[in-house]
């Protein structure tokens, strides 16, 4: 009687594919604490375009959390593997609430959980197999979408449906460009470089050059 190994065989390869290895942590690592900085500089950068959308239209402030979104797409998009969006996106809040800032130690390392996860079930849904421009796209916008809630919930309670739904179709919107589309640019940009060469994201990139 023959006896077909191959199920068992890929089921095996899709378990080291996606078990993580040393370099995985350590790039992950890299990308979550890069991130962090540039979540420290966005704290203060946002001020300004702040004081100008509020007035303009309450909720519209939204469009200005992207860049506090972009390290669990970014991370996921370069490791492609399971966690990868929370750990990246949570080690950039905890670097942004060690340095400190307006919101608090524990609410950004909580704000950064959530985030990370909103974009990690994206790729969850996908199996972690598909890492596409519309892919990252969703990736950014659930981010963004989970973020929002959190906020809605902590920062604005009691919130009209007005606010609310500008509130969420802004952060939504710049969660899908400036966390997802740039992600995915930027994560392609390091791979056309060499940079990736050991990263699935890298060799593919490669691949089609």
């Amino acid at each position: 009687m023959h006896v077909s190994t191959s199920a068992p065989a890929r089921t095996g390869a899709s378990a080291r594919v996606l078990r993580w290895r040393v370099v995985d942590i350590v790039v992950a690592s890299v990308i979550g604490v890069a991130s962090g900085l540039i979540f420290l500089l966005w704290n203060i950068g946002y001020l300004g375009p702040k004081t100008l959308l509020e007035p303009l239209l309450p909720g519209l402030q939204g469009l200005l959390d992207g860049p506090w979104l972009f390290a669990g797409v970014l991370g996921a998009l370069i490791i492609r593997k399971p966690g990868a969006a929370i750990y990246t996106e949570l080690l950039a809040a905890v670097v942004s609430a060690l340095v400190g800032n307006a919101w608090g130690g524990f609410l950004t390392i909580e704000a950064g959980i959530v985030q990370g996860l909103g974009a990690e079930l994206i790729f969850l849904i996908f199996f972690y197999r598909r890492f596409s421009l519309p892919v990252a796209i969703l990736a950014g916008a659930g981010a963004a979408l989970a973020g929002g809630i959190n906020n809605l919930i902590l920062w604005y309670p009691g919130s009209d449906a007005a606010f609310t739904t500008i509130y969420l179709v802004s952060t939504v919107l710049s969660g899908a460009v400036i966390a997802g589309a740039l992600s995915w640019v930027l994560a392609r940009g390091l791979a056309a470089t060499g940079a990736l060469d050991r990263f699935a994201s890298g060799r593919e990139a490669r691949a089609r050059v």
